[in-house]
Order: C-alpha cells, then structure tokens, then sequence
C-alpha cells in the first residue's frame, strides 16, 4: 500500500512539474507576440489615435503626435505608439542588420538623371554609404517591397528608399523618390550613434531640396532622421499617407533637422506633420496634418517654426492618447526620447486647429512660446491649452505658456496634478478663463480641480475674463483684467481692482 501511495504522489508531482512548464511557455509565447506587436505599432507620431468613441487603439506618437507611448515604446514617432511614438527597449543596433541596396555608393559621386529601384523587402533602392560627397541630381527613386524589421527600419534606415549612413554628405536636388511598402522611409539620414539618446553622430548629413517625396505605407514617413543625423531640406513637397509616417520625421538618437520653404502633408492616423525626438527647425513653410496632430515633441527635444502656415484636424486617437489636439508635448517613457524639458516656439505665420485643443502638454515639462501667431481655432469647446493626464505616466504635468505681440483666446485647462506658468508681455491679450474640469474626448473624467496656476501680465497686456477663473497667484496690475462681469479668484479670494 505504501508503495502504491509513493507512486501516486511521484505520479502527482510530474504532472504538476508539466503543468508548470506549459504554464511558463504560455507566458512567455504571449510576451513575446505582445513585445512584437509594440515594436511594429509605431509612436504617437506617430503614436496617438482616438476618439470616434472607442478607445485608444495601438500605442502611441512616439512619430505623436511620426511609435508606442506607454512606458513600453510608441512615426515616429511612431513606435511605441502615439504623435508619430516609438518602441521600448534598445533593439539591438545599426551592427546587427545587413544592409543592402538595389544601387550602392561607397565611393564620392556625382550622377544626374539616373532611375534607382527596388522591389525587395529590407533592400533600399539607393543606399549611400561612404564619408564622401556624393551628389545625386534629378534622380527618380521608386521603393516597393514591405519591410517586418520593425525598429530596425525605424532607428536604422533599413529598407528605405534612400539611406544615407557612415559620415557621408549626400546632396539630392530635384527629381521625385516615391516608396509604395511599410517601412519604407523616404529618404533616411541614420547618423551612426546607435539610436543613443544624447550621443554624438558621425556628422552624416543630408541636404535635399526641390523634390517631390510620396510615400503610401505605414511607418514610412518622408525625411527621417536618427542617431545624431544630420538633415537640411529645402522647397520639398512631402506627401504621406500611412500610419506612424510623419512628413517630417526623427525617432531615436535624434539629431538636427533644419527645413525651408515647401509643403509637408500627412493624411495617416499617428502621422503629424513634423514628429520630434530632435531638434527641428521649419521656416516658412506649409504644414498639414488631416487626421492627426498637426506636430507632436516628445521628451527633451524641441521644435521651432517661423513663418509657417501649420492646419491640423485631429479627430481620431492613436495609441494611448485620449485628446484631441494640434500641438501634443508629451514623455512616452518608451526610451525613444530622454526625459526633460520640452519646447514649441512659434514666431509669426498661422497656426489653424480644427478639432480638439490647441496645445496638450502630458507627462513631461514644456516650455511653449509663442509671438505674433495668428490662431485659429475653429472646434466648439474653444479649448486653447490643457495640461492634465492623458494616456502615460512616471512624469509630471508642467508647462509655460510664454506670450509676446500675442493674442489669445479659449479655455485654459490645468489639471488638480498639473502646474501652469502663464507670462503675457509686449502687448498681449488674453480672452478666456482658467478651470480644472477636463473630459477627455471619450467624455471620460480627467480632472474636477484646477493645480496650480500663476499668472504674470505685464503693463502692456491685458486679460478678458469669459467665465470665473481660478488662479493660484497673479502677479500684474488688477486694472489690466477686464471682468466682464466674471470673477478672477487668487488662491481662493476673489481680486479686487478689475475692471
């Protein structure tokens, strides 16, 4: 009998030892397709997406705006899903891939009129790779052949339709570069650093202008830029329709990205016109985003627009966002972007948003500037800025809205867990009011209580009350708020002296 029972309990005992294994290898199976799904998802960028309702889907920018955003990487930005987002994790490096091109230059050159093509996954149709010059004129470029490579087409270059890597300095003027397939950039300046935030390049740069970019797939957005890149363009015409594929687009390892003059146009969800996890200068130049944010910034990077006319109409969430908006700064923690302080300057030109707010700054610090902007907002609830949670965490929620020759109007939002610096100078004028209640565009509750807020007008600048504003310090003359028959409250008393 009690070898009968030894029997039994050693019987028991292998099949809970399987059971444990099958167990394990389930968990593992299931985290490895859910690691896959976010690396090939994209940023906010080329990230963000909702609301027609439903929930955010996919993650977010990181590309948001050009990615993943979600503590786990978000065209940007777009891995790791947002404004473009991008993707979590180190993938490995630019060693690890083996690069190809259906026409390769390791050598200085100078071609004019030349057709490159490719039809291959993970081939770019004309792939650059020397520390020479190499001028390439009036060329037609033409990518087909859908990449799986994930981050590797993202950080990387691989199976774009131009790549321009190892020190080189490419010079590209006229003609068109057209890529048909996901993952397929147009054209691509990897700077070598290994997609480390932070680090140097290898001083490989791009100059290109006076050429018309198409590009249909997802993650494919038109000028790319990583890994400490180095991009000038010139009077393009950039056109792009899929998903995470931003007009304008960098993801990790940044770099410096200088455009003037042209037409950026992007027609795919997470796809903003310009996905920043560098720093991005645009100059006199149109911008349109017709699903997505107008231009997303993620982490410690910036953007700075002059003389542009920029028009969003975000009215479907990617990844984790939960706002509509025009102008999305926000920290996916992802890793495509290090944490810091943000900043959107704008001088001049016109700024048009037609859903949503205006600015969302979420779980990072930014730093907004703006003088002598025309805004437009034409969405009903009138929202000019919130800064409140949205769809990531593990940062806070901190803006500066700095105001000069600026006229401003609509609702401030500031979430009970946000802080707002608000400075009007040099003539501004302000026409709204301040509050904590947020619903985000599902309708959800976001926030029922104002943080903190402090508020600096200077002599010259005035604010037109629209409803009873709440603030936690005002510092300025009384006599330059005008009322109009609301009340403006001070860390809960109500100012005396407006008119």
């Amino acid at each position: 009998m009690k070898k009968l029972i030894a029997i039994l309990l050693a019987a028991a005992m292998v099949l809970l030892s399987f059971a444990a294994c099958s167990k394990t290898e389930t968990t593992d199976s299931d985290t490895a397709v859910s690691q896959e799904t976010d690396i090939q998802t994209g940023d906010a960028e080329d990230r963000p997406t909702p609301p027609d309702g439903s929930a955010p889907d996919g993650n977010m920018p990181g590309e948001p705006p050009e990615g993943a955003p979600n503590g786990t990487p978000p065209e940007g930005a777009p891995n790791g899903t947002p404004p473009e987002g991008g993707p979590g994790g180190a993938p490995g490096s630019s060693a690890d891939i083996t690069y190809d091109g259906a026409t390769t230059l390791t050598a200085a050159a100078s071609e004019t009129g030349k057709t490159y093509a490719s039809t291959t996954a993970d081939q770019s149709a004309l792939l650059i790779a020397t520390g020479d010059d190499v001028a390439i004129t009036d060329a037609t470029v033409t990518k087909t052949g859908d990449s799986d490579g994930g981050d590797n087409c993202n950080f990387y270059g691989l199976n774009a339709a131009v790549l321009v890597k190892d020190g080189a300095t490419a010079t590209i003027t006229g003609g068109t570069i057209t890529s048909d397939a996901d993952g397929a950039n147009g054209v691509f300046c990897y700077g070598g650093n290994g997609g480390q935030n932070g680090a140097a390049g290898d001083e490989t740069t791009l100059v290109i202008k006076d050429t018309t970019i198409t590009t249909t797939g997802d993650g494919a957005g038109g000028i790319m830029t990583t890994g400490g890149g180095i991009t000038n363009a010139e009077n393009l015409t950039v056109t792009t329709s899929g998903r995470s594929s931003a007009p304008i687009r960098t993801d990790r390892g940044g770099g410096t990205v200088t455009v003037d003059g042209g037409t950026y146009t992007s027609n795919g969800l997470g796809s903003p016109a310009i996905y920043s996890t560098a720093d991005v200068t645009v100059s006199d130049a149109v911008l349109v985003s017709n699903l997505s944010e107008g231009v997303c910034i993620e982490g410690h990077n910036s953007i700075t627009l002059s003389n542009c006319d920029l028009t969003a109409n975000n009215t479907k969430c990617n990844g984790n966002a939960t706002f509509y908006d025009t102008i999305m700064i926000y920290q996916s923690m992802s890793g495509d972007a290090d944490s810091g302080t943000s900043s959107f300057t704008m001088n001049g030109g016109s700024l048009t948003s037609k859903s949503g707010h205006v600015f969302h700054v979420t779980n990072t610090d930014a730093v907004i500037s703006l003088s002598g902007v025309n805004i437009k907002n034409t969405d009903k609830e009138n929202v000019l800025l919130s800064v409140c949670d949205d769809g990531w965490s593990g940062a806070g929620n901190k803006a500066t809205l700095n105001a000069s020759k600026q006229t401003l109007s609509g609702a401030i939002l500031v979430g009970s867990n946000a802080e707002l610096t608000l400075q009007l100078s040099d003539g501004s004028a302000f026409t709204g009011y301040v509050d904590g209640k947020i619903t985000n565009a599902s309708g959800e509750t976001v926030s029922t209580e104002v943080g903190t807020v402090n508020v600096t007008l200077d002599s010259t600048s005035t604010w037109t009350l629209t409803g009873d504003s709440y603030v936690t310090s005002f510092t300025g003359s009384a006599a330059n708020v005008i009322a109009n028959g609301y009340t403006l409250y001070v860390n809960g008393t109500p100012l005396t002296g407006t008119k």
